[in-house]
């Protein structure tokens, strides 16, 4: 069965069975906790812990998840991978064990046809329930194995639902490995399906994890997760998920780029698949927006890039692997992923200059770590440093794999523990920031759902009016829920209808005014939202006390509204014309929309020409004047991208989605507030054009008002200029020009008369010089240069002097500090004589230090006054390094 029919027969069943069909997320997840959706759930998870009524009793879903925790694992078993389609059905307070147990029974045993004799399940060790159903379906009870909460149970890892688990694992057979069920080995007994029962509320857990259980949910859920690759990998009989239909095509491309076959066994075979199931990952990661960075989910992806290319140089491709690689799963897959296809471009742009970056970073750690095992070698010592291995790794990006096999070739060890403690250390210093920051968003989320679990949803009214009746429903202060704030509190308010919008799109939350009935009065300074649908409002009381239940008056900023507006569509509008003008890989990667000021990401690879900067401001400043319609409407999201309208990357939506036309150029899924027709944005002006990282580009810009007083502060400096100049604008810049060259001029001119006089002061020096044991010292303070001529007149002294030894020393006191330069002749610096030498002693009297190596050498200080002790201290080292020759 290939794999589009696994997919349509998983869809097909759960949908006659009432399930709603949902839409894969992409693979950036709206949600604070996770880089990365790494699990069926994921989009479901507001649904479950209570935040956001379920549109739906039941859905399914075939979603998209990259997960590397067992990266090491890839291309060392059959199964794993960093990125599958996981299929799943979801209950949320529908079913439960029963049902969920019976639905995956029939579908494995009728829908694909899996024998049921090669079927064995795993329950909770104290679940009796779920091994009672499962052996009234009919499987025997030497096929139902118990284990403990680390293999079948699950939790969220936060206070919330968790369940025990129940995971339908399927015989391969023993050419894949011992008997005695999944408990014995996981390759042989290969999970397929689990099915987690969310039964019970869970609490705050321990250091060790372990965690109490405060009670049943009200409405127990049904998540489960059918792994596609691995189903495949028994409906196709495949020896591992590289050689399904799903991968296949990939695994013959890098095959073919190797110049051999896969072999059965050994690390060839696993450098095989790791190039092969890696490149599916990236592809669909850049498809979803990631692009490759230091931190984060770019990481992840520059991880999975660079990995891939390790594995590839192993397997001796020396030349491009991702390219190729990453077009074969475009090809392979782009049907039924159609962003795929849409990012093609995008992804070989990306992984192109990933890789020739990367091979620069091959180039350049060889070269280090070659010097850093000769070091070794001369030290006499058998083992490279771990310090060594790690700055390898963690400066240069040099894989330590390859450290180690360098060192090996040179007959030499790594010291692997010391490499080891330092990236733990590293890890530990990171997971400590995270837990503090993952740990914050956490307890701030808490006290939102305590709210959001008593109170109705917010109402939205800001996209028609500006001000509105609202109720003060909920109140938090210093994270508490209280019922009222004092006068200078800073507090976070629920209304129970509001104008103000909140941050979203890259759309900054509004502010404004709430007035009171009872005369209390706060100024509301940001509008974000807690949850989904959920708005929390920012405030301070400024006058009064506030307390939950009391109405009054909310008033948006109504100039900074229409400020953020002209702003929103501007946007909407560059985002078309970049598009139009760069391609379709230039998509938004990111927006901030602030009062008549915009910030706009997008994805390019080159810094942009002005040619190009000045069509696109030309282009969006056409489209304004054009004054087209901006309208809003509402649809299904598949019937709006059916329409052509854009998804953000990153951006979540509903089923429901609101889409914004501007004119007939641009069609965009957006919540956000927008002007009314196009001419309203007013004049456009793109400030600057930046890198804020590999492949990603950055425009700032300005609308409206913002634009205007750009344009008048450049008025009010060109009249300046041209008063200046004493011309007319038209003729500023061939004038100023014409004015600079003279000025170059002049300073050449004056360069040149400098260098003369200097020369001749130089001459006048040489003539005070003295002798001083069989050599000349000259050592002076001058006056009437600058500290930059202060070494070329030691120079030009020293020149000046008979042949032979020689030593200059100058001193000059400038901007209230002593200066001092030394030059030695050529033959005392064949003899060891540094300047440096001959003032560091004169250097301490200024109360300073200086530098310089060889023939010349300076020294400066804060103690002017002792410059004439710190001549003598200079002339008496002096005559002692000529003594000492």
């Amino acid at each position: 069965m290939r794999s589009t029919q696994i997919r349509q027969t998983f869809t097909d069943f759960f949908t006659s069975r009432g399930h709603h069909l949902v839409p894969s997320s992409p693979l950036v997840p709206d949600d604070p906790t996770l880089l990365l959706a790494n699990a069926g759930m994921n989009q479901f998870k507001p649904y479950f812990l209570g935040e956001t009524p379920p549109p739906f009793p039941r859905a399914t879903s075939i979603q998209k998840c990259a997960r590397t925790s067992d990266i090491e694992n890839v291309g060392r078993t059959n199964r794993h991978a960093t990125f599958f389609e996981m299929m799943g059905n979801f209950s949320f307070g529908d079913y439960f064990k029963e049902d969920a147990c019976a639905f995956a029974w029939e579908l494995l045993t009728q829908g694909y046809g899996l024998e049921k004799d090669k079927l064995w399940i795993t329950v909770f060790e104290e679940d009796d329930e779920a091994e009672h159903i499962w052996r009234r379906i009919g499987v025997p009870a030497s096929r139902i194995q118990r284990l403990g909460m680390e293999d079948n149970y699950w939790s969220m890892g936060v206070p919330g639902p968790c369940g025990p688990c129940s995971e339908v694992n399927y015989d391969r057979g023993p050419a894949f490995g011992k008997e005695g069920g999944p408990a014995i080995d996981g390759e042989r007994y290969v999970e397929i399906w689990n099915l987690v029962f969310m039964q019970f509320q869970r609490g705050e857990g321990d250091k060790k994890g372990n965690f109490p259980i405060l009670g049943e949910l009200a409405r127990k859920g049904v998540d489960t997760g059918l792994g596609l690759d691995r189903l495949a990998a028994v409906l196709q009989d495949a020896q591992n998920v590289c050689t399904t239909d799903l991968l296949l095509p990939t695994f013959h491309t890098v095959q073919d780029l190797a110049g051999r076959d896969c072999p059965a066994e050994g690390e060839e075979k696993v450098s095989f698949q790791v190039v092969t199931e890696h490149a599916r990952s990236v592809a669909f990661l850049i498809a979803d927006g990631v692009l490759p960075a230091k931190d984060g989910r770019g990481y992840i992806l520059r991880r999975l890039m660079r990995r891939a290319i390790r594995h590839a140089r192993l397997l001796g491709i020396d030349g491009p692997v991702l390219p190729a690689a990453t077009a074969s799963v475009i090809g392979n897959l782009g049907d039924v992923w159609p962003e795929l296809a849409a990012q093609a471009a995008l992804i070989e742009q990306v992984v192109t200059a990933e890789e020739e970056s990367f091979t620069r970073t091959l180039a350049q750690g060889t070269r280090l770590l070659d010097a850093a095992i000769s070091r070794t070698q001369h030290s006499g010592s058998a083992a490279l440093p771990g310090e060594t291995a790690f700055e390898l790794a963690d400066t240069y990006g040099f894989p330590i794999e390859l450290t180690v096999e360098a060192a090996h070739d040179a007959g030499l060890t790594v010291d692997e523990d010391r490499f080891a403690t330092l990236l733990d250390e590293q890890k530990k210093r990171a997971k400590a920031g995270g837990k503090v920051k993952t740990a914050e968003a956490l307890r701030k989320m808490d006290t939102y759902r305590e709210l959001a679990a008593r109170l109705p949803r917010t109402e939205f009214l800001g996209y028609e009016h500006l001000n509105a009746e609202a109720t003060v429903t909920g109140l938090i202060v210093g994270g508490t829920v209280v019922d009222s704030a004092g006068e200078g509190s800073e507090v976070e308010l629920v209304l129970d209808r509001s104008p103000f919008y909140a941050e979203a799109g890259g759309q900054i939350g509004d502010t404004g005014t709430l007035t009171m009935s009872d005369g209390t009065q706060l100024k509301i300074t940001d509008t974000r939202y807690g949850l989904e649908g959920f708005r929390v409002h920012t405030a301070r009381v400024l006058q009064g006390e506030l307390r939950t239940g009391t109405g009054g008056e909310a008033a948006v900023d109504a100039g900074r509204r229409a400020g953020l507006m002209r702003s929103h569509s501007a946007t909407h509008i560059l985002h078309a014309v970049v598009m139009a003008t760069l391609g379709d890989h230039a998509r938004q990667q990111g927006s901030l929309v602030e009062p008549d000021r915009l910030r706009f990401d997008f994805a390019h690879f080159t810094a942009l020409t002005p040619d190009q900067l000045h069509q696109i401001e030309s282009a969006v400043n056409g489209h304004v004047l054009d004054d087209p319609d901006v309208r809003a409407w509402h649809a299904d999201r598949a019937e709006a991208e059916a329409a052509g309208a854009i998804a953000l990357f990153g951006e979540k939506y509903g089923e429901r989605v609101r889409i914004v036309d501007i004119g007939d150029f641009s069609r965009e899924l957006c919540g956000g507030t927008h002007v009314a027709h196009g001419s309203q944005v007013g004049a456009f002006r793109l400030l600057s054009e930046s890198s804020i990282g590999s492949n990603l580009r950055r425009v700032e810009a300005l609308t409206g008002q913002g634009t205007l007083r750009h344009l008048d502060i450049e008025r009010r400096l060109l009249n300046e200029l041209t008063g200046l100049l004493g011309t007319r604008r038209a003729q500023a810049p061939d004038t100023l020009r014409k004015r600079l060259d003279a000025l170059a001029s002049a300073q050449a001119e004056l360069g040149q008369l400098r260098t003369a006089e200097l020369r001749s002061q130089a001459a006048r020096l040489a003539d005070t010089a003295r002798p001083a044991d069989g050599g000349r010292l000259l050592a002076q303070k001058v006056t009437g240069i600058t500290p930059d001529e202060l070494r070329q007149l030691a120079s030009e002294t020293l020149a000046h002097l008979p042949a032979g030894p020689a030593i200059v020393v100058l001193a000059l006191e400038h901007s209230g500090k002593a200066l001092l330069v030394a030059a030695v002749s050529p033959d005392l610096l064949g003899s060891g004589v540094q300047a440096a030498q001959v003032i560091a002693r004169a250097a301490k009297t200024v109360g300073g230090g200086g530098g310089g190596t060889g023939a010349l050498a300076s020294a400066g200080g804060r103690r002017p006054e002792n410059l004439a002790r710190a001549l003598t201290a200079a002339a008496e080292d002096a005559t002692a390094l000529l003594g000492d020759r």
